[in-house]
């Protein structure tokens, strides 16, 4: 017995790498106590006879298979011949006479020695087969919160111990070049026997499943949230385990631990981390040649998705070339997502296990590329989903396509957030009306009624605060940007390593030393800010973003900001402003009429809306978005009449939002006109008036005015009368 608890003794020392320590009291009594239970080696003799046994039950009428036996080289056949007589010698299997047989073949194992199994695929397509569920492993580890002791208790040979149903020894018989024999315990391969094995962990432990064990076939987990409760909670499935006379490994068993690895998981009091030995697999991992490959990486990649925010989003290109038909082409941009993936495998954070007394949090976000949702409780990560849009969800417009990533996000994880309270964030503010819009296309209708069986509070965050926005879009779609606007751009890179601020910076960032910058491509992101070193490309994005149209100081420098960085960029681009000839030409001293009185503050887009006409140029019409702060300008001519003004705002306003709730505007002739009126009343539209020579009534109109007015003399130059072609320009610039 000795041997056996030196075994033990070693996991245990080997998981809390503290072998210089010697092993816990605790552990020691328990292993002393529960000699019996942690072998050597099986005994040799048959299990006893339980209630629950493996049965095989045939089709009827199915004809018996009789298939020949494997050829194979003389250590092959005797390493078999061995295995079959210790069988023998334990009384697991005896002669047959029986009328149908399958081979035995020889697989290897971890170690590199050789496991005797049977091919019993002949015998299991004329199985009945069993529906008995399989425990699932998401469920198991949710139930491990809390939990800061553990341990993992691994069944020797568990199909072994499990006797064949008396009678049904003969449907089990195998042959070798020497023999025919069948087998009186349960074997490796048949189609019911995972069924069979976890209805007997089920009738052991069923007391103890879901309050401290959860089990997986032959791997037994104890956790408990204290040590005092954890010898007790371990004595009891010892003593199960007794009862029942089923054997454990003592080399593979953990007693008495703060992590333990379970099921490709390290799973501890702080949560879940990935397998560092599956990490190491996937960082070795050669880029595939063949689809096979692919599709091999891909599996074991995706086992550990949850781990990996935009898992889908980063993998996308490397699943197109999965898709393709022909000859497996790996392309210069999955190659690149190929890496990106090992190294986001290699640094992944700890999960936290989900607490169901505690609130949840979920992030929601959508990209151009895919969508990328987070589930968490304070501040702490439980699990990351991402999907891949299709080819028709990347045509969704920025609104169905945020609100797709909320729907997909309460869809994936419906058993933790149904009939709880929990925080919903979007960086997409308009979500925060879905459930008070009056009208409704059939797609959103069927999204708002599926969330209505949640209770949520929806919350706006700003993409910046977005924890699950989707950087690496964001990043691919600036550099896409930037090489068709500057020549030379791809040289940047090349530019870093003599840099004297960015010098360090891309040199800890090459090996992920850095938490707060990255590299895409080559080139070097701090978050979604591009980083551009001192060179002339600095002075040409700060020339294109302020000339597009000729904005303000503060407006200028938060456009740069929000796409690039360098040291005192805010400086630079306050400077040029300040010494841009046109603005010191075109634009003037601020003046405004008054205090501006706020109006009441709409509560969806585009419903309540304010209209003003422009004078000092060819009259001109304006309408603005008193929700969205969105303007809309439009040309018309000083003699247009209340008819041609209602033909220009059906034709450019209310084809694209709609029939306005309330119309804001001024007492001018062509509103107060007996048409105009009728018209909306018509049309159920409210128009309110300001008083007479009193624009501070809509304030934010005639700050509109003013941007706009100043925005022309900077676009128009020295050719005024086409003001009207600068119209949509502005527009844009404006929006």
């Amino acid at each position: 017995m000795r041997e056996a608890i030196e075994g033990g003794v070693y996991l245990l020392l080997l998981s809390e790498q503290k072998s210089e320590v010697g092993i816990p009291k605790e552990a020691h009594d328990l292993l002393e106590e529960f000699s019996d239970v942690f072998p050597k080696e099986l005994p040799s003799v048959l299990p006893p006879m339980r209630d629950i046994q493996h049965q095989i039950d045939l089709v009827p009428g199915a004809s018996l298979p009789n298939r020949p036996a494997y050829r194979m080289n003389p250590k092959e056949y005797e390493e078999l011949n061995r295995q079959v007589q210790e069988l023998l010698d334990k009384g697991f299997i005896q002669p047959s006479l029986s009328p149908c047989a399958v081979p035995a073949l020889l697989t290897p194992k971890k170690d590199g020695s050789w496991r005797m199994c049977v091919d019993s695929r002949a015998i299991n397509k004329i199985t009945i087969k069993y529906r008995f569920p399989i425990p699932r492993l998401d469920d198991m580890l949710d139930n491990l919160a809390g939990a800061v002791v553990f341990s993992k208790i691994d069944l020797k040979s568990g199909y072994h111990q499990l006797r064949i149903r008396p009678g049904d020894e003969w449907k089990t018989a195998f042959k070798t070049r020497d023999g025919l024999y069948e087998w009186l315990v349960m074997p490796f391969g048949l189609s019911n026997a995972p069924s069979t094995f976890m209805r007997l962990m089920n009738h052991v432990l069923r007391p103890f499943i879901g309050k401290f064990v959860v089990v997986y076939f032959d791997d037994i987990l104890v956790y408990s949230s204290s040590m005092e409760d954890h010898l007790q909670h371990l004595r009891e499935v010892l003593c199960a385990l007794r009862r029942e006379q089923l054997y454990a490994n003592p080399k593979k068993c953990e007693l008495l631990v703060s992590s333990v690895n379970f099921l490709g998981f390290i799973v501890s009091g702080r949560g879940l981390q990935v397998d560092p030995s599956k990490v190491e697999a996937i960082l070795s991992w050669p880029a595939p040649r063949t689809l096979t490959e692919a599709r091999s990486f891909h599996g074991l990649a995706s086992f550990y998705r949850r781990f990996i925010r935009n898992f889908s989003t980063i993998m996308a290109p490397f699943t197109d070339c999965m898709k393709r038909g022909g000859a497996f082409v790996l392309t210069e941009e999955a190659r690149q997502a190929f890496e990106e993936i090992k190294a986001k495998v290699a640094s992944t954070d700890c999960l936290a296990l989900p607490d169901f007394n505690k609130l949840f949090e979920v992030d929601c976000d959508a990209s151009g590329k895919g969508i990328g949702d987070v589930l968490s409780q304070e501040s702490r990560p439980v699990s990351f989903f991402s999907e891949k849009l299709t080819c028709a969800q990347i045509h969704y417009s920025t609104y169905e396509a945020e609100l797709y990533a909320v729907v997909r996000a309460l869809q994936h994880w419906r058993h933790y957030l149904l009939h709880q309270d929990f925080i919903l964030y979007s960086d997409h503010e308009a979500l925060k009306y879905i459930r008070n819009q009056p009208n409704l296309n059939r797609k959103h209708a069927r999204w708002a009624s599926f969330l209505e069986e949640y209770n949520f509070v929806l919350k706006h965050k700003s993409g910046a605060q977005n924890r699950v926005a989707d950087a690496l879009s964001r990043r691919a779609q600036c550099l896409s940007m930037m090489r068709v606007q500057v020549v030379g751009f791809d040289s940047i890179p090349e530019l870093y390593t003599t840099d004297p601020f960015f010098n360090k910076i891309y040199e800890a960032a090459q090996e992920r030393n850095s938490a707060e910058y990255t590299i895409h491509e080559g080139f070097l992101f701090r978050g979604v800010q591009l980083c551009i070193p001192n060179c002339s490309v600095r002075d040409l994005i700060i020339k294109e973003i302020h000339n597009e149209g000729h904005r303000g100081r503060d407006k200028s420098v938060e456009l740069l900001l929000k796409q690039y960085f360098w040291p005192r960029a805010r400086r630079d681009m306050e400077r040029f402003v300040k010494r841009c000839h046109i603005c010191q030409v075109s634009k003037g001293t601020a003046t405004n009429a008054g205090l501006y009185m706020p109006l009441p503050v709409p509560d969806a887009p585009w419903i309540d809306i304010s209209m003003d006409f422009v004078l000092g140029l060819p009259r001109t019409q304006r309408v603005v978005d008193r929700f969205s702060k969105m303007a809309h300008f439009i040309a018309c001519r000083r003699t247009s009449d209340a008819s041609q003004i209602s033909v220009l705002f059906f034709r450019e306003i209310v084809r694209l939002h709609g029939v306005p709730r309330s119309i804001t505007s001024d007492r001018d002739t062509k509103f107060m006109s007996h048409f105009w009126r009728s018209l909306w009343r018509q049309m159920g539209t409210t128009l309110n008036f300001s008083t007479a020579y009193h624009p501070q009534t809509d304030g934010q109109t005639e700050v509109v005015n003013r941007s706009l007015g100043k925005m022309l003399r900077a676009l128009v130059g020295d050719k005024p009368k086409q003001w009207d072609t600068i119209l949509p320009h502005a527009e844009f610039a404006f929006n």
